[in-house]
């Protein structure tokens, strides 16, 4: 079982950047893959961006390339997203994903609330 718990969401005003953190109950390297996920209020959840356990490759929505990063730190088995330039439509509930095992299993956070507004 995997432990997932997201942190670093708030309010910020537009143009502004937060960075969120998935902490992982276990090795982060032993993971096939993290991914952040958001949903907004009467939408569907989109796919963010992903991080590879083995060798770190990432990949990003189109329309998020550019102002956000993920990345990892393996000795705090922790994951970020460094959101910057920050829009209202970031607005959302952010959630960490990660696989493990064969067959991979899927694993969620509960979620990390990030507003836009002024």
């Amino acid at each position: 079982q995997v432990q997932l718990v997201e942190s670093g969401g708030g309010l910020v005003q537009p143009g502004g950047s937060l960075r969120l953190s998935c902490t992982a109950s276990t090795f982060i390297a032993n993971m096939y893959a993290v991914r952040w996920y958001r949903q907004a209020p009467g939408k569907e959840r989109e796919f963010v961006a992903r991080i590879f356990s083995a060798g770190g490759s990432t990949v990003y929505a189109d329309s998020l390339k550019g102002r956000f990063t993920i990345s990892r730190d393996n000795a705090k088995n922790t994951v970020y997203l460094q959101m910057n330039s920050l829009k209202p439509e970031d607005t959302a509930v952010y959630y960490c994903n990660a696989q493990k095992g064969t067959p991979l299993r899927n694993y969620w956070g509960q979620g990390t609330q990030v507003t836009v507004s002024s």
